[in-house]
């Protein structure tokens, strides 16, 4: 745990802090081991006194780790600089005999201050979201009109196609109708008749 340059109110903290995680890693005493181990601290005087220490400082440890750990995911150094930042801008405010709008009055109501701090960005959240939801629906509006061109041109190919297969379907009756002995009679004279003469 560092408490390298934060405010007076941080240091304050951190040293009222490290002296009380030292006391309740060392609140137990020797004795206290001695009543749980009584054999092993009359055969070995030494060792066990050395097992006591190092079973101390490693609570120590830990519990500063643990500690660390905890303030930076909740950003505890920074969030006691604010509060003491706060407090020394009230002080010298008041001091300076400086009244500010959103300052704190016996008569002031909650709903109301929160009211006025919470609608004015409910408002601007209000109106980006409008802004959103416009840019949306012009989006929507001009994919609406492709889909409606795509699907008018699908009609017009469609009843194009269906046309066609009509007038297939007319040729072919046609077609069928015709006597096919004089065709190929016709279709053979036309053929001859239109042979090249060869010149020798």
């Amino acid at each position: 745990m560092n408490s390298q340059g934060g405010s007076i109110r941080w240091s304050y903290f951190h040293s009222a802090l490290q002296l009380a995680v030292r006391r309740s890693a060392r609140k137990w005493t020797y004795e206290d081991f001695a009543e749980c181990f009584p054999t092993y601290t009359k055969e070995d005087k030494d060792g066990s006194t050395a097992i006591f220490n190092q079973i101390s400082d490693y609570i120590e440890t830990q519990s500063f780790r643990d500690l660390d750990r905890l303030f930076r995911s909740f950003n505890v150094q920074e969030n006691i600089d604010i509060l003491h930042r706060v407090i020394e801008e009230a002080k010298e405010r008041k001091e300076a005999r400086i009244e500010r709008s959103d300052q704190w009055r016996e008569n002031l109501e909650p709903r109301a201050a929160i009211a006025a701090r919470t609608v004015p960005k409910l408002e601007e959240e209000n109106t980006r979201l409008r802004e959103i939801l416009s840019r949306t629906e012009q989006e929507n509006n001009a994919l609406n009109a492709q889909l409606q061109d795509s699907a008018t041109r699908t009609d017009e190919n469609d009843q194009q196609t269906l046309r066609l297969l009509k007038k297939l379907d007319e040729v072919l009756e046609e077609w069928n109708i015709l006597p096919l002995d004089g065709l190929e009679t016709w279709t053979r004279q036309t053929m001859e008749s239109t042979k090249p003469v060869l010149r020798s």
